[in-house]
């Protein structure tokens, strides 16, 4: 039976097992063997990163055309406003196309541990929360959609994909979850292509 390692992913560690350059990997939190990250999680982004060993879930959840949601709680530089979580929630235009609607809203500081090394913030302007929900997954994509708004991206924090949440794993923890169906938030396909309720 199919498993996956849900990975808190520390800020400044890659999404992959090793590295030329003598960087932070995976390696270094995950001792299992035959594991492979299903997606990925850029190198100053940290939270939740799935890891299986079953190649064919490793494709299914990390193929574009499943298009499972990815919900990061992001901290911008400046007070954000309804209208650019307006605009985020329409869709924005980056240099690669425009982004399909996302789902963004205010969020409450919320208590998540320090960032290693710190956040560097200007005191004279401040910050502030939101949470965004994403179903694509372009290069750096969350970043670009803020800034594309007016509000640069200071921390990246991806608490969900799919119903799989990072809960209160620290950074470096992981757990270990059977995988007993299709990936979360995709509906099953019955005979002839129709869709089958659980």
């Amino acid at each position: 039976m199919p498993q996956i390692i849900l990975l808190n992913k520390p800020y400044g560690v890659l999404s992959q097992f090793t590295d030329d350059g003598g960087r932070p990997t995976l390696a270094d939190h995950i001792q299992r063997k035959g594991f492979y990250a299903a997606g990925r999680l850029d190198f100053d982004s940290e939270g939740l990163l799935l890891l299986t060993d079953d190649g064919t879930l490793q494709h299914q959840i990390s193929h574009p055309r499943q298009k499972l949601p990815k919900t990061y709680w992001v901290q911008v530089e400046g007070e954000i406003g309804e209208d650019a979580l307006a605009q985020l929630r329409r869709g924005v235009q980056l240099k690669d196309g425009p982004t399909a609607p996302a789902k963004a809203k205010r969020l409450a500081e919320p208590g998540v541990w320090p960032r290693v090394p710190p956040v560097r913030e200007r005191k004279t302007i401040p910050t502030s929360w939101l949470e965004l929900t994403i179903r694509e997954g372009r290069n750096r994509q969350v970043r670009r959609m803020t800034a594309a708004v007016g509000y640069p991206t200071l921390r990246l924090i991806r608490v969900a994909i799919g119903s799989w949440k990072l809960g209160n794993l620290q950074p470096g923890e992981q757990r270990i979850e059977q995988v007993f169906a299709a990936p979360p938030d995709k509906p099953r396909r019955g005979p002839r292509g129709r869709r089958r309720r659980s």
